[in-house]
């Protein structure tokens, strides 16, 4: 994975070393209240990943991925948390021995006394949740869910889902749209490309933080004019362009999910009285763009 530096140097304040300090256990107890654990997918693994629970917690930092560029900032910060977005253990392990790439995280994390928190599938679908802060760099209005969750699931709730649809503030083309989402959007060498006709024009717009396109059917079934979320395949998003779904775009994954932190910091600030940090770091693991000159003037595409 490609990791890329701030664009700019981050000022991490004092810790405060007076006044009351919540727990792990009351972090988890707050975040588990807002992204409960059981609305998150049968295969995904959420929740409280180490730490001790009665430790106290001045200082949460704030990731999408938990990779040892973003561990050496949490822990330059002083933080005795971090929340992440992507489980760092999604699949089954039979060991964390530190000669492994996670168990070597999973140590510098326990011997720096730092726990770790994990809300993924169970941010996506809440409301607000990770689609919602994506939203919002639009200016979309009127949201409802793309994806709602199945009948009867813990989830199931009107407003919940993952995915957002909402309408632009003012009609764009689709050409314009790319340029305005890669504007709006954290900075990535990826940065956002579009299929489709460039100057279609976009009222309604769905978003959807992370991978989406198992979400383009329903895209296609509400009317969007277009769908704008992250790895984006080239056979599913052909053969959808070709039965007539509606425009895409395809952003960087860590983009689409980034602002959520500020959502998640701000919570965190405001109901535990604790500090927050949010992590810049790019974690996309692209790093090199080099678009191709156009054949009429060989200049390189916007």
């Amino acid at each position: 994975m490609g990791v890329r530096a701030a664009s700019t140097p981050v000022s991490w304040p004092a810790v405060s070393t007076t006044g009351f300090a919540p727990t792990v256990a009351d972090v988890v107890a707050a975040l588990d209240r807002r992204y409960p654990p059981a609305w998150a997918e049968e295969w995904d693994r959420v929740g409280l990943v180490l730490g001790e629970p009665t430790n106290p917690v001045r200082r949460i930092a704030c990731v999408v991925d938990v990779v040892p560029e973003t561990v050496d900032e949490a822990l330059a910060a002083g933080a005795d948390l971090i929340v992440a977005h992507h489980p760092l253990l999604l699949r089954g392990v039979s060991s964390v021995a530190a000669t492994t790439y996670k168990g070597r995280i999973v140590h510098r994390l326990i011997k720096s006394d730092v726990a770790l928190y994990v809300a993924h599938t169970n941010a996506d679908v809440a409301d607000p949740g990770v689609s919602d802060a994506l939203a919002a760099r639009f200016g979309l209005t009127g949201l409802r869910p793309l994806h709602r969750p199945r009948p009867g699931s813990p989830a199931d709730a009107p407003g919940r889902g993952i995915g957002r649809i909402g309408e632009l503030p003012a009609p764009m083309t689709l050409a314009e749209l790319a340029r305005h989402a890669a504007a709006v959007l954290p900075v990535t060498a990826w940065g956002v490309r579009a299929a489709g006709d460039p100057r279609r024009m976009v009222r309604t717009l769905a978003v959807s933080g992370g991978s989406g396109d198992s979400f383009l059917a329903e895209a296609t079934a509400a009317g969007v004019d277009a769908f704008l979320t992250a790895d984006l395949r080239h056979h599913p998003a052909g053969e959808h362009l070709a039965a007539g779904g509606p425009a895409l775009l395809d952003a960087a994954h860590w983009a689409t999910e980034r602002p959520w932190l500020d959502d998640l910091a701000a919570q965190l600030r405001d109901e535990l009285g604790v500090e927050t940090v949010v992590s810049d770091l790019d974690t996309d693991p692209w790093t090199v763009h080099a678009a191709a000159p156009r054949p009429d003037d060989k200049e390189p595409r916007p």
